[in-house]
């Protein structure tokens, strides 16, 4: 056995860094350069899988270069409930989150230019509490739709959420009304308002602003819905089609305007805006 006892195990930094050379689609299981699918904005060149994206992935994406200037960041969250559970406190989780994320909440909103065009973006990012909807984002949502009347200019928001967050209760649930009645001044402005929706898009997010765009448009297999598919399967004691809640299946049955790849989305944005001439 003495070969075996010669065997030197490679340094843990070298074994990173041999990962870090493919990415292994979770779709299909092909191996990917990581060059080439950073380049190709994380989406499998083999069966066009979307990873998830960070908002400020997301933010690079779409707004032009040097132009992106963040609105109202010091807006965070707030514990009105003083919630704990047996996982612990609310507080701590935000905390905690916040210093993993860099974030302060779900959603960043950035004031910027789309192929030149002067536009309001806002982005939620799933790695913060789920990309879910409080106090703090909800507030940030509806500054930037009051930026962007107050501006005349067409409002985007990037949606990835599961929904309303429960550790605020029906403060969160408020949160509802009051970002469509933001977007609903907008829309009595004649101004665009653009729902972009990825993966996941769920709860109280789909039931509010992200599914009442001038134009509702989805990445390629976004979950999309409101109750989880096992929870209406009980409740209907019926099985549901193996697609049922992706953007396929809402396009296909009258609740999407559009099916568009993310490295056809830039493009796509700035043609829908040459119909509005303000």
């Amino acid at each position: 056995m003495g070969w075996f006892s010669r065997y030197k195990k490679k340094p843990e930094n070298q074994m990173a860094e041999k990962k870090e050379l493919w990415y292994v689609c979770p779709s299909c299981t092909a191996h990917i350069y990581r060059e080439e699918w950073e380049k190709n904005l994380k989406v499998c060149s083999k069966c066009n899988f979307h990873e998830r994206l960070t908002c400020w992935e997301r933010i690079d994406m779409l707004i032009d270069e040097g132009t992106a200037v963040e609105l109202n960041p010091s807006v965070t969250t707030t514990d009105p409930l003083n919630f704990s559970d047996a996982k612990g406190s609310y507080a701590d989780k935000a905390k905690e989150v916040k210093e993993n994320t860099g974030l302060k909440e779900s959603v960043v909103a950035v004031s910027g230019q789309l192929k030149s065009r002067n536009v309001i973006l806002a982005v939620m990012d799933f790695r913060f509490l789920g990309g879910s909807l409080g106090s703090g984002s909800g507030e940030r949502i509806l500054l930037a739709a009051e930026y962007a009347l107050l501006r005349k200019r067409p409002f985007i928001i990037v949606s990835a959420s599961g929904g309303a967050r429960m550790h605020e209760g029906i403060v969160s649930l408020m949160q509802m009304a009051k970002t469509c009645a933001g977007i609903s001044r907008l829309r009595k402005a004649g101004l665009p308002y653009i729902s972009i929706l990825t993966d996941p898009t769920m709860g109280g997010v789909s039931a509010s602003y992200a599914m009442v765009g001038d134009l509702n448009i989805a990445e390629p297999g976004a979950l999309v819905g409101f109750a989880g598919r096992r929870v209406i399967e009980q409740t209907i004691k019926q099985e549901l089609p193996k697609d049922f809640q992706t953007a396929e299946y809402l396009v296909e049955h009258g609740f999407m305007d559009r099916i568009v790849s993310r490295t056809d989305m830039k493009e796509f944005l700035a043609n829908i805006f040459k119909y509005w001439n303000k």
